[in-house]
């Protein structure tokens, strides 16, 4: 049976997440209100931000930072670019 979810990145219900992405208090909080939909499109936009910002994950800053941008896109609503960020060429 699906995990459904009201997404508070896109408002609406959807499928969740299979499992807390991470132990704790954060991975909860994710699993019981964001979609895999919304999960997916956070982990290419944190992606994007280690290569645009040259980040190595697992230095204390880079988490810092990266957790900053996750809560941010995924209950601030806020749609996180890089600064002078072009997308390519289609």
């Amino acid at each position: 049976m699906s995990h459904i979810v009201k997404c508070q990145r896109t408002g609406k219900e959807a499928e969740g997440l299979d499992k807390p992405p991470f132990p704790g208090p954060t991975g909860e909080r994710i699993f019981q209100n964001i979609s895999l939909e919304a999960w997916q499109e956070w982990l290419k936009l944190q992606t994007m931000l280690i290569n645009e910002h040259r980040l190595t994950p697992f230095e204390s800053e880079a988490k810092k930072f990266l957790a900053s941008e996750r809560e941010k896109f995924l209950f601030g609503g806020a749609n996180v670019m890089p600064e002078g960020y072009r997308p390519p060429d289609a």
